[in-house]
């Protein structure tokens, strides 16, 4: 006797794409990778097919504290030509909140709001020859959905996977990259760990990547494109060694969640001069009928919190692109971190946390 599947098949050109701003998710399957780690899926209660980049990340609305909840951003481990569900693989660090709230209670059937996709940190956007996938950790999701991308549309792309991690047992997606090196005959693998114990029975390489490990592994190195994710003061060693072996830096690329050192306590510089001075800065917030007026050096986002309104909002500095509003009138000064794209500039889209009014603004929000 046959079963129905519970959800019938549709073919991708009956599909619409998702919402890529703003859309609510359903779970589907949580699987465990490593300690404290886990891959969510998930697709669209209405059945949308998934576009985006591989490599870039989504925001998620979770319900991990009260009354507000937290919002997070996790880069995609899933490939965009696969895109019938979308995965984010996280692992919890300690004093984790929404990542912990994740892994004790996020399960299928479950549904969550979610931003994006958004960000550049992607191979599509930067095509080469070759490439060097650097990672440490968690950071190895995004080079692992670039990966998984290259094996479904580019397999003989001439790349070379380093991925580090402190024990053997902590590498993420070590069996399915084994399979992967398998069927891409221009695919290598190197995995450096930190520590091993007798019962790992590892017998690969051990210690700390430098730029002597980064010659040996990648010979040809210079005639590569880099990506690199992991912790920062892992991707400041990375950075660092390239530059002492003379790396075109202009080939290197990383992905971070957190400020450079540039950002770091440096807001958006406000616009300056006697006009300037002498105008008004006023929000007035079209859905919500607010209007409310603004403080020099002060961001539509604390504009709207100060009128008791609710922006979603994540990294605060311009990476993440979980602010992002319609500007519909008025003149604004935006310094972002690469969380807002040219074409959406032009459609007049803006990042609440570091975009400031000059004079008065409508915003659609």
């Amino acid at each position: 006797m046959s079963v129905m599947p519970s959800h019938p098949i549709r073919h991708l050109d009956e599909m619409l794409p998702w919402n890529d701003k703003l859309q609510m998710l359903e779970c589907i399957s949580a699987v465990e990778e490593a300690p404290d780690v886990m891959t969510f899926s998930f697709r669209t209660p209405d059945q949308n097919w998934f576009r985006y980049a591989p490599g870039q990340f989504v925001t998620l609305e979770l319900p991990a504290a009260s009354p507000e909840p937290v919002m997070r951003t996790y880069t995609l481990s899933s490939t965009p030509s696969r895109p019938y569900s979308i995965a984010v693989t996280v692992k919890a660090q300690q004093g984790s909140v929404g990542t912990r709230w994740m892994l004790d209670h996020l399960r299928p059937g479950m549904r969550i709001r979610a931003y994006g996709p958004a960000g550049d940190f992607s191979l599509a956007s930067r095509p080469a020859e070759k490439y060097l996938f650097i990672s440490a950790g968690s950071g190895i999701t995004p080079m692992m959905s670039m990966t998984r991308w290259l094996h479904d549309c580019a397999p003989s792309t001439d790349t070379i996977f380093i991925n580090c991690a402190r024990r053997p047992d902590e590498i993420i997606f070590h069996d399915e990259l084994r399979l992967l090196a398998s069927r891409m005959e221009a695919l290598k693998l190197a995995f450096i760990v930190g520590r091993s114990l007798p019962r790992h029975g590892w017998s690969g390489l051990h210690g700390r990547i430098d730029r002597a490990r980064l010659e040996l592994i990648a010979p040809d190195i210079h005639h590569r494109t880099v990506f690199c994710c992991g912790p920062e003061p892992f991707m400041r060693a990375m950075r660092e060694a390239l530059q002492a072996m003379g790396f075109d830096m202009a080939r290197y690329h990383q992905e971070s969640f957190q400020p450079t050192a540039e950002t770091v306590g440096t807001p958006p510089s406000p616009a300056s001069g006697p006009e300037t001075a002498a105008q008004a800065a006023t929000v007035r917030f079209t859905r919500s009928g607010v209007e409310t007026a603004c403080a020099a050096d002060d961001t539509i986002l604390l504009a709207a919190r100060s009128a008791g309104l609710k922006i979603p909002s994540a990294c605060e500095f311009g990476v993440c692109g979980t602010c992002k509003v319609l500007c519909s009138g008025g003149e604004t000064v935006m310094n972002h971190n690469g969380g807002i794209r040219d074409d959406e500039i032009a459609e007049g889209y803006v990042l609440a946390c570091c975009t400031r009014p000059v004079g008065p603004v409508e915003i659609d929000a």
